[in-house]
Formats: C-alpha cells, sequence, structure tokens
C-alpha cells in the first residue's frame, strides 16, 4: 500500500474531532504564543507543530514540564532534489535545485528552508505523542539543543550533526559516532554522491517481483527487442 493510500485510509478511519489532540495544541500554543508557526493536526492519528528556531529549545522544556517525558527521536530532514536523481530509475536524470531554499516542497506544516530538525516527544500519562519540527537557518545551520531537557537526545543530535551538518548549540560533546574524524561531507544530505548507487543499479531494479493480479515473466523469455535481434 503506499503512503498516500495509508494516509487516505487512517484519515477515513480516524474520529472526527480529537478533544484530546485538540487540548495538547492548545496547551502548546497558550505556553509558545507567537513560537508556533504552523500546526497540523490528523484527529485519531498525530499532531505536528512547527516552532521558530530560537524557541526550539524552550519548546522542549514546555513540553517536558506539560508531561511529555518520553523523548522517541531527533533527526533532519533535507528537503531539497538530489541534483543525482533517483537512484531507483533505470537511467536517473539531474535536477536542478531551486535557487530559494522557501521554493522547495516542504513536509507537514510546510518550512522556509532547505533543513528543518524533527523530533517526537510522548506523554505516558495522556498517551499521546507530539512531532515538533523547527526550519534549521541556511546560513547558519545551527540550532539549540535539547540535551539539558531530554538526555536521550544526545546521540540523536550527534548523529544529525554527522549526517546533515546541523549543529545543536548547548551540546556538551558534538562528535562523530559513525565516520572517521577526517571524513569529509554530511552522508545524510541528498547532494552527498552515494558512489554505490553509480556504479552499480539499484538492487529493487535487478530483482522486480510482479504486484498482485500482474503475470510473472516466465524464466528464461526474451523481450520483442531480443526476439527480433
Amino acid at each position: 500500500m503506499s503512503s498516500a493510500e495509508t494516509e487516505t485510509t487512517e484519515t477515513e478511519d480516524a474520529p472526527a474531532k480529537d478533544e484530546a489532540r485538540d487540548e495538547v495544541l492548545a496547551l502548546i500554543k497558550a505556553r509558545l504564543g507567537d513560537a508556533v508557526v504552523g500546526e497540523h493536526l490528523i484527529p485519531g492519528v498525530d499532531l505536528w507543530v512547527r516552532v521558530s528556531v530560537a524557541e526550539w529549545g524552550a519548546a522542549a522544556r514546555h513540553l517536558s514540564e506539560a508531561g511529555f517525558t518520553f523523548f522517541d527521536y531527533l533527526c533532519a530532514v533535507d528537503w531539497s532534489l538530489s541534483p543525482w536523481g533517483k537512484s531507483e530509475e533505470a537511467v536517473a536524470t539531474p535536477v536542478a535545485m531551486p535557487a530559494d531554499p522557501k521554493d522547495l516542497e516542504h513536509g507537514t506544516t510546510g518550512g522556509e528552508t532547505r533543513f528543518q530538525v524533527l523530533a517526537r516527544v510522548y506523554s505516558p500519562q495522556r498517551k499521546i505523542g507530539v512531532h515538533l519540527k523547527c526550519d534549521v537557518p541556511d546560513d547558519s545551520l545551527t540550532v539549540p539543543t535539547w540535551t539539558d531537557t531530554y538526555l536521550g537526545a544526545d546521540w540523536h543530535e550527534r548523529e544529525t550533526w554527522e549526517m546533515y551538518g546541523v549543529r545543536f548549540a548547548g551540546h556538551p560533546n558534538l562528535r562523530n559516532l559513525y565516520l572517521p574524524g577526517d571524513f569529509e561531507g554530511h552522508p545524510g544530505r541528498k547532494d552527498f554522491p552515494l558512489l554505490a548507487r553509480h556504479v552499480k543499479p539499484w538492487p529493487g531494479l535487478v530483482d522486480v517481483e510482479a504486484m498482485p493480479g500482474e503475470p510473472e515473466e516466465e524464466e528464461g523469455a526474451t523481450t520483442d527487442g531480443e526476439a527480433e535481434a
């Protein structure tokens, strides 16, 4: 099932109203005020809130104080287009990235920069989780750390810095987790060349299974072009 079909099914099965998440959203707005720059709530599914980068650290503290004491994860998203094209295609077509990051197609709650930081926290009492997002400034690539509120954010921020180059102001030990200390570049970025995809086809192109209802190609069968040759 595709992601679009999954979202449609979830939306159809979800209730028309979600008082618990409405209450959480109202709480976040009351605590953060104008720092909330975007929101998206699907009743019975999830809540996404985008906050200003200046209040990213404060958002963590306010949510922890409100009972969202379980830190789930933190990562980054690179919304740019890969200049190398899609490796899932037989012939990757290079694309040009927009000159202005605001012209990129961002996900839920929108965005204005190339990179966003995404985190999720959960309230054991309410049994509700919240996705928080903030735009990473293109000039500094720096956001406040969450480690002074959620200790579990430590290695998540280290991984995000290593893979995407996003710095976390106030992090006590921002150093590599996986890569050698002298490694150049950030492998999580769209413009980082994945050499394995350039020298050999993506495995999904080599061994493709027939979709349900489609006839399976017989072993040893030839295409029309091969037969004519």
